[in-house]
């Protein structure tokens, strides 16, 4: 069965490697790791759903059943070998190749003409000022610490990713801006 990736399925198939979890630890895990940033964790019923679908392929299997008098009865899911194997695949294809993710600040922009240039230039600033307290949260998390002591950078490689991504966007959109005010850059609103 080919199993569609989806970065919810890699992060379950990741999280297992270190043992066996119950769905609610994986939630847990996932948050206070900070993968929430760049893993939807959001609905634990789509967490729920993935672990299914993953347990139908065969990529995970449910193990024993935990009881404590706090919480419902929990399930313990553990990796296969075959989820193993899809997990390393993924992390290869991903690390490897570009892929258009399609995200909706491009699509926004490729319809920006409809606004006129100062209603633009008004939203970009405000993105602006939001990308400014986004790369101050991120390089907090990049200097937070575990117990006093300092997480591995390797922990935090996709926060690193995110604070020079984040950091690029804002620059461009400086230089937009500056275009916008100068006259620059302009256009009739409406259809092209």
């Amino acid at each position: 069965m080919t199993f569609r990736r989806s970065t919810l399925a890699m992060a379950i198939l990741g999280l297992l490697e270190n043992g066996p979890l119950h769905p609610y630890g994986i939630q847990r895990l996932i948050k206070q790791w900070g993968k929430d940033q760049v893993v939807n964790v959001g609905q634990r019923t789509s967490l729920y759903r993935m672990i299914v679908r993953l347990e139908e392929a065969g990529l995970i299997a449910a193990g024993a059943t935990e009881r404590d008098e706090r919480y419902p009865e929990r399930t313990v899911y553990h990796l296969t070998d075959a989820g193993r194997e899809v997990c390393r695949e993924w992390l290869s294809e991903i690390l490897t190749t570009p892929r258009n993710e399609f995200p909706e600040f491009p699509a926004g922009l490729s319809f920006v003409m409809l606004l006129p240039p100062d209603a633009a230039g008004e939203l970009l600033g405000r993105r602006r000022g939001s990308l400014t307290q986004r790369i101050a949260e991120l390089r907090k998390e990049l200097a937070s610490t575990v117990d006093g002591q300092p997480i591995p950078r390797y922990a935090l490689l996709e926060t690193e990713y995110q604070v020079a991504v984040t950091v690029a966007e804002a620059e461009w959109i400086d230089g937009v801006l500056g275009e916008l005010e100068s006259g620059e850059l302009t256009w009739a609103p409406g259809p092209v």
